[in-house]
């Protein structure tokens, strides 16, 4: 058991949260704790897992992000070095199609098995939760969406995130920036104003980040432009979905 919790640890340890509060581990990193000592080898590992994530109808892209560095080779030159940041979901993937006779990578499917299943919830359980656990839950979903998004807009050409989110909140918020739904909402500088809204709130903006990247990458948006202007439509398809059903936090929050 001790020998379980040590590299248990391990995994813990070499994990890292962004700016977005979303968790990711380096592959190069892992690969250490895995027992590889050749990136050759542990390459040919990630390129079967990001298959088998394919195969599953998942986009790999977005768990196996590319993350290349520029290393020192002695006498002050440097080269590209080949890295990934990698989701909860990829280190899963990569530790399924480890070398199973290596004892750290059993110990690995394990924990990110385990540890994946955490974070996911039934319908049945989520009703059961309290509204500040459903707010909380909900806002990891949010953040998480977000950085997926960001990912998919920088790829559509976004370079001007501001801008870019701005565009989605005043579609959902009839023409309300990000800072004026903060003093809406009476908030302090830099508060953040997802830690200021409830369930319903969360799920309106997660909806809209969800519908915005499927459109994103539907339509081959390539401008920050079109991008920004794919954001505001569906910001407002999402806010008059809402007004038509007669939410009433609609009527309580910042919506109107």
């Amino acid at each position: 058991m001790k020998e379980i919790d040590k590299n248990n640890k391990s995994f813990e340890n070499i994990k890292h949260i962004d700016e977005n509060g979303i968790e990711f581990w380096y592959a190069r990193e892992l690969m250490k704790v895995l027992s590889y000592k050749d990136w050759r080898y542990f390459d040919a590992v990630i390129k079967k897992a990001r298959i088998a994530c394919q195969n599953s109808e998942i986009t790999d892209i977005d768990h196996f992000v590319v993350d290349n560095k520029m290393v020192e080779i002695g006498s002050g030159a440097k080269r590209e070095q080949k890295d990934y940041k990698l989701t909860r979901y990829a280190c899963y993937l990569i530790a399924q199609n480890a070398n199973p006779r290596l004892k750290i990578v059993a110990l690995a499917q394990t924990y990110f098995a385990v540890q994946t299943r955490k974070q996911e919830i039934s319908e049945k359980e989520y009703s059961m939760l309290t509204e500040d656990e459903k707010r909380f839950y909900q806002r990891d979903l949010t953040r998480k969406g977000n950085y997926s998004l960001n990912q998919t807009a920088k790829n559509a050409g976004v370079k001007n995130f501001d801008k870019f989110h701005n565009a989605g909140y005043k579609g959902l918020y009839n023409g309300k920036t990000a800072d004026d739904i903060a003093k809406r909402k009476g908030l302090r500088y830099r508060e953040d104003i997802w830690d200021n809204m409830g369930s319903d709130e969360l799920i309106a903006n997660l909806f809209r980040i969800s519908q915005t990247e499927q459109r994103l990458k539907r339509d081959k948006v390539d401008t920050e432009k079109r991008a920004c202007d794919t954001h505001n439509k569906i910001g407002k398809i999402v806010r008059k979905a809402i007004k038509e059903a007669g939410w009433n936090y609609a009527r309580r929050s910042s919506y109107t």
